[in-house]
């Protein structure tokens, strides 16, 4: 179980192995209805805004001098809130749900497909985990960087510049097979080329789904956003097992497909290219509306003055709870990415074909659909602090489920359960952190809690090939789960984390 994509909820570009990137009038806006649509007009990502021009009412009370009655009318009028498109109207956003499914999807098959290629190609499970390693540390490195590019800089232009690279890095390898020159070396230089690449598009398309959809549709479109990388989980993984049945190639074509088709989207469809500027300080208190309900200082105002790359971290790094909500997250992504090729290990030691074992790890993607449903009884039942530990301590007994009986369905139940929570989580993160940051520093803390989050998956990865070489695969999994407990102590016995309550 990983929260890779925290992203809560929205694209996250998933990056390495396992289970954890609004509005106008038009295409994707916000419309309105009757004579207001001709006399108001909806600022991307904003709610309603103030209307122009005069009604023909507010015409005739101007022409005629008619009393104050019909002029407060018309005032009344003028001022009608806009109603938003539904969402399933809205073309840019749906386009760009589209090009994030078929994104992700690629994402998940390459993510399966390539350590079973290297395994196959070398035996060794040191060199099958370093793929995943590597995308991962590349993603990592670069993840500062791409955040503050995405608060600079035109974001359509980054989100298409990523997509092209990947794209080439994806053909590169059918191509290099064609001529029989594919080697392990190639491999692990499109991981890091393609973790890089997500580095950059990933804030960029968490924020390119809020400036498309109105704030009151947010949540709607985050569960959107959820089934979709629930689905591409779904479909991904036994996907690269049949692929890679019909042909070492086929999945990379399939991949390859994924990532043009996820270009053409960010090449067809417009949207804000840079931040809007920072509210005025009077309206600085609802920054701070959280914190009696949290026990948490967003402190937006004062970040958002805080033009640094680094801005993303201090903001989330001033915070107690924060704090440890980060480190328990990371705890979970560690020892979860580790899990992943130990299981593919056992079950291929069982005798379970390719295509089985990219059903069994479906699983977790299965339990996050699920979990999606559960997401607004979760948040009534528990805080968030209180609902992070239960997923987490939940989790630590399921990693040594693959050991008995059962095989692939073990294994798919165990991963199962492991992703009900997710959703849960993912969307905690979004509203504890994402929804509580000033928009021109929004995409700095974005790349800021992916980096935190994900930075210790690539020894997560490494090391479990690099253990797998040296003990059997049950006894890794006894020491992964052994590790998650140790590490969920501290945080169990942080009050503060436990007492932390929802936004009002």
């Amino acid at each position: 179980m990983t929260m890779t994509g925290v992203s809560p909820s929205t694209d996250q570009d998933t990056v390495g192995q396992g289970g954890m990137g609004l509005g106008g009038v038009g295409l994707g806006g916000v419309g309105l209805s009757g004579a207001a649509q001709d006399a108001t007009e909806q600022c991307p990502g904003q709610g309603p805004a103030t209307a122009r021009g005069t009604t023909a009412g507010t015409a005739q009370a101007e022409q005629t001098g008619t009393g104050p009655d019909r002029a407060d009318r018309a005032d009344r009028a003028d001022r009608k809130p806009a109603q938003p498109v539904p969402l399933r109207r809205n073309l840019r956003f749906q386009l760009l749900w589209g090009g994030s499914a078929a994104s992700t999807l690629g994402l998940h098959v390459t993510d399966t497909a390539y350590p079973l290629l290297l395994l196959a190609m070398t035996g060794s499970s040191t060199l099958a985990g370093a793929f995943g390693a590597l995308q991962m540390a590349a993603s990592v490195l670069c993840g500062v960087h791409g955040g503050s590019v995405a608060d600079r800089y035109d974001r359509r232009r980054v989100l298409i510049a990523a997509d092209s690279v990947r794209l080439l890095a994806t053909l590169s390898v059918p191509l290099a097979m064609a001529l029989d020159a594919f080697s392990v070396a190639h491999a692990l230089l499109v991981a890091v080329v393609t973790g890089a690449t997500l580095a950059y598009s990933g804030p960029v398309r968490l924020l390119a789904v809020r400036s498309v959809v109105a704030p009151e549709q947010l949540r709607q479109a985050l569960a959107q956003d959820e089934a979709r990388m629930s689905g591409a989980g779904l479909a991904g993984p036994p996907l690269a097992g049949l692929l890679l049945g019909a042909g070492r190639a086929v999945p990379f074509l399939g991949a390859a497909l994924a990532s043009l088709l996820s270009l053409a989207t960010a090449c067809l469809v417009r949207f804000p290219g840079r931040a809007e500027p920072a509210a005025p300080a009077d309206a600085a208190p609802a920054d701070t509306v959280a914190d009696e309900a949290t026990g948490t200082t967003t402190g937006a105002a004062a970040a958002a003055k805080d033009s640094g790359a680094l801005a993303g971290f201090r903001h989330l790094l001033a915070d107690r709870t924060l704090r440890s909500t980060l480190a328990v997250v990371f705890g979970i992504n560690l020892v979860g990415s580790a899990v992943v090729l130990p299981v593919i290990v056992v079950l291929r030691d069982q005798g379970v074909s390719s295509g089985g074992i990219g059903l069994a790890l479906a699983g977790e993607a299965v339990g996050a659909m699920a979990g999606a449903l559960l997401v607004a009884r979760l948040h009534r039942l528990a805080g968030p602090g209180a609902l992070l530990l239960a997923v987490a301590w939940f989790a630590v007994p399921l990693f040594l489920a693959p050991l008995l009986p059962g095989g692939a369905v073990t294994v798919f139940a165990a991963l199962f359960l492991m992703g009900l929570g997710v959703p849960a989580l993912r969307v905690m993160i979004d509203i504890l952190v994402f929804q509580q940051v000033a928009e021109e520093l929004r995409g700095r803390v974005i790349a800021a809690t992916m980096t935190l989050f994900t930075v210790g998956m690539p020894a997560g990865l490494f090391g479990s090939g690099v253990l797998l070489d040296h003990v059997a695969p049950g006894t890794a999994l006894a020491v992964l789960a052994l590790l998650l407990a140790l590490g969920l102590l501290p945080a169990t016995f942080d009050r503060t984390l436990r007492r932390a309550g929802w936004p009002a």
